[in-house]
């Protein structure tokens, strides 16, 4: 009797199908890993809001812009306090430490309302900064803005699709002034009202 060299046909087709689930699986959990991600950044916006507002319940000022904060937060000193303009004044993305919009962070921290220490902004899952500031950024019609750095046009599709209309230019979360739709392989900076 002669032996059999090679695959049969059946062989190659299970071993092919094994693959295609295997691939499958795979990108799942790329999809479902992503979608936790984007879950943890709207969680992120949700409490750093509920933040706020617990620091003005607390202390009737805006953290950052609270002109008391060395009367009432025993690690801050006069030189933390804010001007009380009822503003977040400096860019989120500001690195420096006069800025209203770093002293937010420190107003918060030193409160016990988050976690950590200092004036840094923390960052998201995807490793981008987050910031806040009072300004109208890509068009918002609000004047306290939380925005999120450096993140893909898929993901901030994907978040701005959860939160608002899924459009760069429209609604309550921007990621671009003027462009239509979110470029999958961009990066944006979007941001929402706090």
């Amino acid at each position: 009797m002669q032996r059999q060299r090679g695959f049969t046909l059946v062989e190659i087709a299970i071993v092919l199908v094994i693959i295609g689930l295997l691939l499958g699986g795979v990108l799942k959990g790329r999809e479902l890993i992503q979608n936790a991600k984007v879950s943890n950044l709207e969680k992120s916006i949700k409490e750093i809001r509920a933040a706020m507002y617990t620091y003005q319940d607390r202390f009737k000022a805006l953290p950052g812009d609270d002109k008391r904060a060395d009367k009432h937060l025993s690690s801050v000193t006069s030189t933390d306090n804010g001007d009380g303009n009822g503003a977040i004044g400096g860019s989120w993305a500001s690195t420096t430490n006069t800025d209203e919009s770093r002293k937010f962070w420190k107003h918060l921290r030193a409160a016990g309302i988050i976690s950590g220490s200092g004036y840094e902004q923390p960052t998201h899952t995807f490793g981008g900064m987050i910031g806040v500031y009072t300004s109208t950024p890509y068009g918002l019609n609000y004047g306290h803005a939380i925005c999120l750095a450096g993140l893909r046009g898929d993901v901030a599709l994907l978040l701005d699709t959860r939160l608002d209309d899924g459009l760069p230019n429209t609604g309550t979360m921007r990621g671009h002034a003027t462009q239509t739709a979110y470029l999958p392989t961009s990066a944006y900076n979007v941001c929402t009202s706090l």
